[in-house]
């Protein structure tokens, strides 16, 4: 029997070469209808459209397959999978998914645009898992309809909560475009996704891992008290918002009065060695800027330790300023060891406050 009147009889009988019958594209569908029969989960999205194409319209060709032929495809396809020492991706598509992360983005972004591939197999679950600030971006950057089909696409919580971030009159513009979204159509909500993915993808890679802000605040963190107050100052006069992002990043001794949680000081004073703390609040005190952590320190510990402490700070007298400069580093850098631990948070200065300060 030929394939070309295939769809209007049965398969042969039982026969020692039924299955040789058969052209490929039938027996995959007669191994695709048994499985699922079986009770399987055969993931047939994650086929090229064309093949699927082509799998359903075998499959509405065909009629039945008696028990012989099937036993037959059945071992067939059990015999080639189990000869099957290795399998690779099927096309460019498959080989850079197979390669992510393993070739540079450069060269995974070349060779999409040079074989035509689309980057993104589901651009919603690129633009679900994005985060909340960079959709904020999109929300305020796109059009109304694009918002809504956006929002329309989240989870609810989520939606809500980016809505919630919005000015009034823009939340209420698309909340209103999200009831006229009931005859978009499903390709034109695909081509939506593959635009935001692209933009979520489309920052260009960066040489430093930290932004500026993060560099020069952890570079002044460590630079004597004249170096950083001078370099604040410079910054003050060439760009002060620059400089307000700046002095917010940099944590110094001055700023533990106000960014320590009094309950973390015996953490601090367990893991700085004693005699560097002796120098660190000897220096501290002979300085206005310093003092008052100096003090917030003393204060926040048991009586006793305190009052051992200050005894010595009495006994130790005058340090030179590079020694309590050194001392006070120490200090600080226990705190951020620490804080990167996660056994203290320190408090965020409130923006309202600064620039009302």
């Amino acid at each position: 029997m030929s394939s070309s009147n295939f769809g209007q009889l049965a398969l042969p009988g039982p026969s020692a070469n039924a299955a040789a019958q058969l052209t490929r594209r039938q027996k995959a569908a007669i191994i695709v209808r048994f499985l699922i029969n079986e009770g399987a989960d055969v993931p047939l999205q994650d086929l090229p459209d064309e093949l699927q194409h082509r799998l359903t319209q075998q499959m509405g060709t065909m009629r039945y397959v008696d028990r012989s032929t099937l036993a037959d495809v059945v071992a067939e396809f059990a015999s080639e999978v189990e000869a099957m020492g290795l399998t690779f991706p099927r096309g460019v598509a498959g080989a850079l998914t197979a390669l992510d992360g393993r070739i540079s983005p450069q060269t995974a972004s070349r060779l999409r645009k040079e074989a035509g591939v689309r980057q993104f197999g589901d651009p919603w679950e690129q633009v679900r898992t994005a985060k909340a600030d960079d959709l904020l971006d999109i929300l305020q950057s796109e059009s109304t309809e694009v918002a809504a089909v956006l929002l329309s696409k989240l989870d609810v919580a989520r939606a809500a909560e980016l809505l919630g971030k919005m000015p009034g009159d823009a939340a209420r513009r698309i909340a209103v475009a999200m009831s006229q979204t009931g005859a978009v159509t499903p390709d034109a909500v695909d081509r939506i996704g593959l635009s935001l993915a692209a933009q979520l993808h489309s920052v260009p890679e960066t040489a430093f891992p930290d932004g500026p802000v993060e560099r020069v605040g952890a570079i002044l963190n460590f630079s004597p008290a004249a170096t950083r107050d001078d370099v604040l100052m410079g910054l003050d006069e060439s760009d002060q918002s620059f400089a307000a992002k700046v002095r917010k990043a940099i944590f110094t001794f001055v700023n533990i009065s106000e960014r320590l949680n009094p309950i973390d000081v015996p953490k601090i004073t367990r893991d700085v060695d004693q005699a560097a703390l002796v120098q660190a609040l000897a220096h501290a005190q002979t300085s206005e800027d310093t003092s008052a952590s100096a003090e917030f320190i003393l204060e926040n510990m048991s009586k006793r330790m305190s009052d051992a402490l200050r005894e010595e700070i009495e006994a130790l007298g005058k340090v030179k300023p590079k020694d309590g400069e050194a001392a006070m580093t120490e200090v600080v850098n226990v705190i951020r060891t620490l804080e990167a631990s996660g056994e203290l948070k320190l408090i965020v200065p409130d923006e309202d406050e600064e620039e009302t300060a």
